[in-house]
């Protein structure tokens, strides 16, 4: 389902309250920049020549864990599965056990994001979106979602709660400077291209 038939059917449906709909349907867009921008750097290196399967390896940590899976060939996230019950209330947020945890290759993070049927149908959506996974950390993957709707939202064992991408990443090296170089935007921020 595309973005745009996402925001379709919450501006159509009405199934969201008035003051929520722009702020949801910016970060819904915001989304699909970040997924856009990092298929971009794919195809490049895709390009390149530079791409070679990766290999990422998950301990399951209790029964009801699930190993994360793509839904179709050819899909950017792999879904993510509650491993316990909650209920999150209206405006509230909840920690969300996956029950893996996980080794990254090389050079690797893994994103955390949203899931679009979620975000459309019960408003919830991932709070800190997208998390990340540093190449390093070994606990337990979690999830936070929060409650963007008016009702409560049941999260049931086996549910897929979160999608996780893995994306290269770069590293820098930091340098104090006294001066950077000149743009046309400048310090230009927060709006000021207009709303």
């Amino acid at each position: 389902m595309s973005i745009e038939t996402i925001v379709r059917s919450i501006k159509e449906e009405q199934i969201l309250p008035s003051p929520l709909v722009d702020s949801v349907i910016t970060m819904l867009r915001q989304q699909q920049e970040i997924i856009l921008q990092q298929q971009e750097t794919l195809d490049k290196l895709k390009r390149e020549s530079k791409v070679k399967e990766y290999l990422l390896k998950v301990k399951l940590l209790n029964e009801e864990a699930r190993l994360p899976e793509y839904a179709y060939e050819g899909d950017t996230g792999l879904d993510l599965f509650s491993t316990s019950e909650a209920v999150i209330k209206p405006g509230k947020s909840a920690l969300i056990p996956t029950g893996i945890s996980i080794q990254l290759p090389p050079k690797t993070e893994a994103q955390i994001r949203p899931r679009s049927g979620l975000a459309l149908k019960h408003q919830v959506t991932v709070l800190n979106g997208p998390g990340t996974v540093d190449e390093g950390y070994r606990g337990e993957i979690g999830v936070i979602l929060i409650n963007h709707g008016t009702l409560p939202f049941k999260i049931e064992v086996g549910m897929k709660i979160a999608q996780m991408v893995i994306q290269p990443v770069l590293s820098v090296k930091v340098e104090k400077v006294e001066k950077l170089n000149e743009t046309d935007r400048g310090v230009g921020g927060f709006g000021s291209t207009g709303i």
